[in-house]
């Protein structure tokens, strides 16, 4: 039941060529962002990701961006990564975008055992009828377009048939935890985190506070320690780096 790491270099050592992985974060709240650079640090490559963005340039994802140590991107948007949108547009980069409650749907059905599901989400546009770049080559054409999708007609309305996903691992930030893998999210910090926790083979949480186990109020534990298997407790400076993706500010007016 003891599944605390001491590192999180160790947590994620076994992270592979041409893994997957479930990141959880929604731009810059919540990212597990000292896993990221413990597998960074592995020098893992062609690795494929799936989380609602990719970071920002130097900041979460955008690190094994930078470092040319990803494949395939499964995401909703690009957000404010100028990387990303590059290696995209410049046929470097494989990216599937996908509706973001469809993206919630697939982690949520791979982490219940649910291999598909029917959504009205894509009805009517390339989601369903195929023909999204996902690959560019490099004359600005399009070298791998998304395949068309089944639909299916429920009380009159149509659906399009969207496949679970489960990765071989899954990196999440959580606020409280304890060595028995129980989590707690902060707040907006929870996004995609209870998501991608349970939908990874082998999942991984770093947790800014580590507390023994019977301490969690069961009502308040967003994942169970049955969807994680390692534990790394963060350093207060580890914790407290949690950049803002954009910070707007107004002028002091006298009182």
């Amino acid at each position: 039941m003891n599944k605390l790491v001491a590192t999180a270099a160790e947590a994620v050592a076994d992270v592979h060529d041409g893994a997957s992985l479930a990141v959880g974060g929604f731009g810059l709240c919540g990212i597990p962002q000292t896993l990221i650079h413990a597998v960074h640090g592995t020098g893992a490559s062609r690795l494929s990701l799936v989380s609602n963005n990719c970071g920002t340039d130097g900041r979460g994802l955008g690190v094994l961006l930078e470092s040319g140590r990803v494949a395939r991107v499964v995401a909703s948007y690009v957000g404010e990564n100028k990387e990303f949108a590059r290696q995209y547009l410049a046929g470097e980069l494989e990216v599937e975008l996908i509706p973001q409650g469809t993206l919630a749907e697939r982690l949520r059905a791979g982490g219940a055992g649910i291999p598909a599901f029917f959504t009205p989400a894509g009805v009517g546009t390339q989601i369903a009828d195929g023909g999204l770049p996902w690959r560019y080559a490099g004359d600005g054409t399009v070298a791998i377009a998304s395949p068309p999708r089944e639909t299916r007609e429920f009380d009159g309305r149509e659906y399009v048939l969207e496949r679970a996903t489960v990765c071989d691992f899954a990196l999440v930030h959580a606020y409280r935890g304890d060595r028995h893998g129980n989590l707690v999210f902060h707040r907006s910090a929870a996004n995609f985190n209870p998501l991608a926790a349970a939908a990874g083979r082998v999942t991984i949480a770093e947790v800014e506070e580590l507390v023994e186990p019977g301490t969690l109020d069961p009502d308040q534990i967003h994942v169970a320690g049955i969807h994680v298997q390692r534990v790394v407790a963060l350093t207060p400076e580890q914790a407290a780096d949690k950049p803002i993706e954009r910070r707007t500010t107004s002028e002091r007016t006298a009182d």
